[in-house]
């Protein structure tokens, strides 16, 4: 009796791992991952926008505080848009947006990003004294973190576009 127990205990775990591992949905690549990243994040209304994003995401692969890969830094809890992982990437804009991912994983960069980790939207105005912003682009402000007395632009830069190539 214990046995059987004790077997149906086991399965009734393997089971609950198995459901678990199915709701996680499919297993993306790192272009898939940094397609979303920047497909979510700007309002696509700019290649340069795109590249920035993905730039970002790049910066932060390279750093040693954050995840050594494009899916561990995108699906980072409260880093990214909501469900960047899990929600529907359709429209006539998600290949474009697969392109360009590709391109960035293949070493393009936004040539103004610099090592910018940080990005929030353009029309944000955050209260603290270490933002270095590096360029304002695709309905973003990206920055760099530095402390207060480094810092040479504390106000997001108008916005910029067409700097990445097509």
């Amino acid at each position: 009796m214990i046995r059987s127990a004790r077997a149906a205990l086991l399965l009734a775990v393997l089971a609950a791992l198995a459901a678990c591992a199915r709701d996680r949905g499919p297993r993306l690549d790192a272009t898939e991952c940094l397609a979303r990243a920047m497909y979510f994040e700007s309002i696509r209304s700019s290649r340069d926008g795109l590249i920035a994003v993905g730039t970002v995401v790049m910066n932060r692969v390279a750093s040693p505080a954050y995840p050594d890969d494009v899916c561990g830094v995108v699906g980072q809890p409260n880093q990214f848009a909501a469900g960047v992982l899990t929600r529907d990437m359709t429209g006539p804009s998600a290949e474009a947006v697969r392109a360009a991912a590709r391109s960035v994983l293949r070493g393009e960069r936004h040539p103004l990003v610099g090592r910018s980790e940080f990005f929030h939207a353009a029309t944000y105005r955050a209260g603290y004294d270490n933002m270095h912003y590096t360029v304002t682009t695709g309905g973003n402000a990206f920055y760099e973190r530095r402390r207060p007395e480094l810092v040479t632009s504390p106000l997001p830069l108008p916005p910029t576009e067409g700097l990445t190539r097509g």
